[in-house]
């Protein structure tokens, strides 16, 4: 993610699991990112293409992966399989051959299949199982004229962003010396996500001539077009877009309107079949284009009930996620927007954002652009011009819509009381920690996570983190597969007894290095994951039937994620959170700061085998636990 100075061991990432469901990420690398000014588009055309790893590479470094998984027998019956599939002039070698055609033939042999396969063929909902919520520092306004006055200073930041996209002075981001595709920059702003019966589209309406000028703002679960830009050109100020959101504010006081928005929160066949239905009519359909095509939607919140400090952080993060319920703020959102800011009236305030149209980086750019620009931007008041009333965007209600807008009413509520989350603000140290004993904090993290679930179930899980790809034209996500033999044997160490504080140091130490060449080989793209979606997407193309290597029990074991964890670097004391990826698995996502670490820890309150508020305890007393170990073996030398 682009950030002024992208720090050093988080690269914004996305990951994927084989239900097709998508959240986004962030992970280390030895070298920082870097911005340098410079035309954005000037390396496009330049960048490598992805590359294919070497077959037996990746069919060694998978079951070196499934090690700490599986038992001797599965592990020999896996083994078996492997060696088949690897025979030569087998049907491994056959796939391989026709996935490195497809790689000379496109620019991206995996940026279509992973659209597809990780965001658009998904049918779960976008609120809670692919949107992240981002959660902004609280801000002290407690009042209407607060809430408006911050919304009209956000709009004007985001205006400012656009600008350096629209004008393609967007500085560009160096990894290691190299430029990174900046491709998913210009995805973000005016474009929005579509469903259709079995597959989603989405469509980016800042290409073409006519590029919107408007915005969507959302209060009282009614919506308006704002024009944000004057007939020169020019955008409009602070003061003015001020202005325009007090005339919608007083356009929309009642509170007893249908809650349109809250359809796009369902299921994606359930919507698919309403949104047909709703566009029906031409007045809906109007109004409908007119939120897809806006640059981005804000929503202004109605405020949230009140609860205890230690509750706050936890409730707000939620409110970013789902908002709430369909007694709150629910149905105060387009959930398939791109882009959607949200400001309550009780100066929480955060965003919500569809993962399909891109990955993390330009939006925590962007959330940093922002705040950096609210920061140094006091209102400065300018001549007023009498601007035209925002449109009120009219939806006519049929009894079979409003039936449609029932039932997701009582999805969104049973959803709401399904996701537990937690934030966990841990206040002890931050990176500079790990960095002192030269370790990458991000690994360091990981190792934590290792050892709060090994403490909680006595076992380990496949944990997913992943690794940007856009060293690589178009280049998306790669997986790295945290949980490996190292971690087990380090996890199983610290509380042994019989084991020196030297020896758990040097296993940490060890599960660390092997966790940085892990990601090392994934940016560079050298892991396995994508190459066996590759592999298994040619077969289901190609063949009669799918290889026994992807029916075997082993490959459903090792892709079921009981720990989906991401890295969010931000300059921005945010947190980031997303729900689980599996009925029985948690979402971690991380903000490591100097001297603080901001965590949200999600999981089912369906589930009675997870439990976010234990796994947030055993993680703070885990990293508590690495340092003191560290702290000791360095006193002792």
């Amino acid at each position: 993610m682009p950030l002024h100075a992208l720090i050093a061991d988080q690269h914004y990432v996305q990951a994927k699991t084989r239900t097709g469901l998508v959240k986004p990420c962030r992970l280390p690398t030895s070298v920082p990112v870097v911005q340098i000014s410079d035309r954005s588009l000037v390396h496009q055309e330049s960048l490598p293409k992805l590359p294919i790893p070497p077959l037996k590479q990746t069919c060694a470094r998978y079951l070196a992966s499934l090690e700490p998984l599986l038992c001797e027998e599965e592990m020999v019956h896996t083994q078996e399989l492997v060696k088949e599939f690897l025979r030569p002039g087998g049907v491994g070698e056959r796939l391989q051959k026709s996935l490195e055609r497809r790689a000379r033939k496109t620019e991206n042999w995996l940026s279509d299949w992973w659209m597809q396969s990780a965001y658009l063929d998904s049918r779960m909902p976008v609120a809670m199982y692919t949107s992240p919520g981002v959660v902004l520092p609280k801000m002290h306004f407690q009042d209407r004229q607060g809430q408006k006055r911050f919304a009209a200073k956000l709009i004007a930041g985001v205006l400012d962003f656009k600008h350096m996209i629209d004008s393609e002075t967007l500085p560009v981001e160096y990894l290691g010396g190299k430029p990174l595709c900046m491709d998913q920059y210009y995805q973000v702003l005016s474009s929005c996500r579509i469903p259709g019966p079995k597959r989603d589209t989405v469509v980016n309406h800042a290409i073409g001539n006519n590029p919107p000028t408007h915005i969507t703002v959302v209060h009282n679960f009614q919506f308006f077009v704002l024009d944000v830009y004057n007939s020169d050109g020019s955008p409009l100020t602070v003061d003015q877009i001020y202005v325009q959101l007090e005339k919608i504010w007083n356009t929309s006081l009642q509170t007893n309107k249908e809650p349109v928005g809250i359809l796009t929160s369902n299921h994606r066949n359930t919507w698919g079949k309403a949104y047909n239905n709703l566009i029906k009519d031409k007045t809906n359909k109007e109004s409908v284009r007119a939120i897809q095509k806006s640059i981005f939607t804000v929503c202004l919140d109605a405020p949230k009930p009140r609860v205890s400090d230690e509750m706050y952080h936890n409730k707000v993060a939620a409110q970013m996620l789902h908002g709430g319920g369909s007694r709150w703020n629910s149905g105060n959102r387009w959930f398939d927007k791109t882009l959607q800011f949200i400001v309550g009236e009780d100066g929480s305030c955060g965003l919500t954002y569809e993962h399909a149209a891109a990955e993390g980086p330009p939006i925590v750019f962007l959330v940093d652009h922002v705040v950096d620009y609210m920061r140094r931007n006091e209102m400065v008041r300018t001549p007023m011009i009498p601007l035209p009333m925002p449109l009120k965007l009219r939806f006519n209600i049929t009894p079979e819509i409003k039936k449609d807008i029932e039932k997701a009413k009582q999805n969104m509520n049973i959803m709401v009381h399904e996701l537990d989350v937690r934030v966990l603000n841990f206040s002890h140290y931050g990176r500079k920690f790990p960095r002192s004993h030269k370790m990458s904090p991000d690994a360091f993290i990981q190792m934590a996570l290792q050892l709060a679930y090994y403490r909680m179930y006595q076992m380990c899980c496949p944990t997913y983190e992943s690794a940007s790809l856009r060293m690589f034209k178009l280049g998306r996500t790669e997986a790295i597969r945290s949980t490996t033999t190292e971690s087990l044997r380090f996890t199983q160490a610290m509380d042994d007894p019989a084991k020196s504080n030297v020896e758990k140091a040097a296993l940490l130490d060890k599960a660390i290095k092997v966790h940085r060449e892990h990601t090392h080989m994934a940016i560079h793209g050298q892991a396995i994951d994508r190459h066996m979606l590759g592999l298994k997407m040619v077969a289901i193309e190609d063949l009669t039937s799918l290889p026994d290597i992807f029916m075997d029990t082993s490959f459903a074991v090792s892709s079921h994620f009981n720990l989906f964890t991401s890295q969010v670097g931000s300059k921005t004391d945010c947190v980031m959170c997303f729900g689980p990826m599996v009925p029985d698995g948690y979402g971690v996502c991380y903000n490591p700061m100097d001297d603080h670490i901001n965590f949200a820890v999600t999981a089912f309150n369906s589930c009675e085998e997870t439990n976010a508020t234990k796994l947030s305890k055993f993680l703070e007393d885990a990293l508590l636990d690495m340092k003191t170990l560290l702290e000791l073996v360095s006193k002792s030398q």
